[in-house]
Formats: structure tokens, C-alpha cells, sequence
């Protein structure tokens, strides 16, 4: 099971997206024609192999290869929250969902996107007395704090509205609805689509259909499925508030 998505922030850096499932790892760094890294950073002020991130079940490490260097993960998500990685620190585990890695560098930003995708969540339903196995692993595991959360509740505000609604709105409508909401001033383009493709690839595990558009299947099959099992209902456009 897919659980870790590595995503470069870095102008002119490697592989877009890396997706790491339970027990792989990645390195990245600047790398070397000998010796390559998994998650290229192509800037001059980040060592040639700065870290490795291991994918666990629904969380990732964070080891600092570095000398002198103290790595920062932020959650962009959050209040500010952040946590620091001593250099030569092995293996810190990181709590986020979301989470930005970013390098210490003297010209310019230098960071990269981790999504940890499969949180897992308490059984509600069941009472602590009863309980007993492994814990129930819910199908869809959103956070309704997240960004791309709000870029659902976007997608489905139109038939949460009129039910009768065949409306699937557009990237750019996405984003023209969210510029009014704090939450969502700083999206671009390029971040709704990536929380689209995140969400269908990940979080909903929704189907392509034959025949049509990736941009249309996905964004309508969202919509479906959200509503469809109540991820998204009414109260959530409280989110679209100003």
C-alpha cells in the first residue's frame, strides 16, 4: 500500500512526484554522476546526499546526513507547528500528514512536499471495552483541515447547493472560488490540480473511466464519491466562508 508521496518544490529539480510504499526509502540531495540520489534538489547549496526519508505504515523517518546542517519540517497546515532534525540524526519519525522539508541554503528557498497518505483513525463506533484485533482502518481517510480538503468541499459545492446540479467545477473555478477564503489565498493552479490528483490517486482511489479526460473523470468521480459515502455534507461550506 501506497503511504509516502515525495513532491519537488525545487524550479528545475528531479522527478516530480515519488511515491514510496511501507519499508522503501528514498535519498535525496544534490547527488553526483557516480552516485545519484532518488529525489534530485538541483541547488548549489544542498549537500550531495543530505537525507533519506523511509516510508513506515502511516508514517515517514526523517534521517539527517548531514555534518552541520539541521533540517526544519513544517506543516503548512497547521499553526506554525515545526520540528527540527539535528545533523546526523537517524531516523526521526514526523507526524504530519503534510508536510514541508526545508534545507538550509544562503541564495533562495530550497524545500520539498511530503504527503504521509494513510493515517489511520480511532474506531468511534466501538466501544474501548469491546474492542479487540487490529483497529478499523477507515476506507476514506480525509482530514478536513487539509487543503486538499477544501479544494473537495470546492468541487462539491454546486451539488451540495442544488442537488439537481450537474455542475463539476473547473480548476479555475476552484480557484477563483478559494481566493476569498483564508484558507486558500495562497493555491495556485499548479497546487489545486496537484490536491486533485492527490485525492483521486490517493486519498478516494477513484477509477479512471474509458473514453474520457483525466482532468473531467477526476474531478467528477471525486464529487461522487465524496457525496455519495457523506466525506463531504453541507456544514463543511462553512470552510468556503470568507
Amino acid at each position: 500500500m501506497q503511504t509516502v508521496l515525495l513532491q519537488a518544490e525545487v524550479p528545475g529539480s528531479g522527478p516530480a512526484v515519488i511515491e514510496l510504499s511501507p519499508g522503501r526509502e528514498a535519498t535525496f540531495g544534490r547527488g553526483t554522476v557516480n552516485a545519484p540520489v532518488d529525489f534530485p534538489l538541483d541547488h548549489p547549496g544542498v549537500s550531495r546526499r543530505a537525507g533519506i526519508i523511509r516510508a513506515v505504515e502511516d508514517y515517514w523517518l526523517l534521517t539527517n546526513l548531514s555534518r552541520d546542517s539541521t533540517l526544519v519540517v513544517e506543516n503548512p497546515e497547521g499553526g506554525g507547528e515545526f520540528l527540527k532534525v539535528a545533523p546526523g540524526r537517524v531516523a526521526a519519525p514526523i507526524p504530519f500528514e503534510f508536510a514541508r522539508v526545508v534545507l538550509p541554503v544562503a541564495d533562495g528557498p530550497c524545500s520539498f512536499l511530503v504527503f504521509a497518505s494513510q493515517h489511520s483513525f480511532v474506531d468511534f463506533d466501538t466501544p474501548e471495552t469491546q474492542a479487540v484485533g487490529e483497529p478499523t482502518i477507515s476506507g476514506f481517510p480525509v482530514d478536513e483541515s487539509a487543503k486538499y480538503f477544501l479544494v473537495l468541499v470546492a468541487l462539491c459545492e454546486p451539488r451540495l447547493r442544488d442537488c439537481s446540479s450537474s455542475v463539476i467545477p473547473t480548476v479555475p473555478e476552484v480557484l477563483e472560488r478559494l481566493r476569498g477564503v483564508p484558507d486558500g489565498v495562497e493555491l495556485t493552479r499548479a497546487a489545486v490540480n496537484f490536491h486533485i490528483d492527490y485525492l483521486a490517486r490517493t486519498k478516494l482511489r477513484v477509477k479512471p473511466l474509458s473514453g474520457s479526460r483525466k482532468a473531467d473523470w477526476q474531478r467528477a468521480a471525486l464529487v461522487s464519491i465524496a457525496l455519495r459515502f457523506d466525506l463531504v455534507r453541507e456544514e463543511h461550506l462553512s470552510r468556503l466562508n470568507p
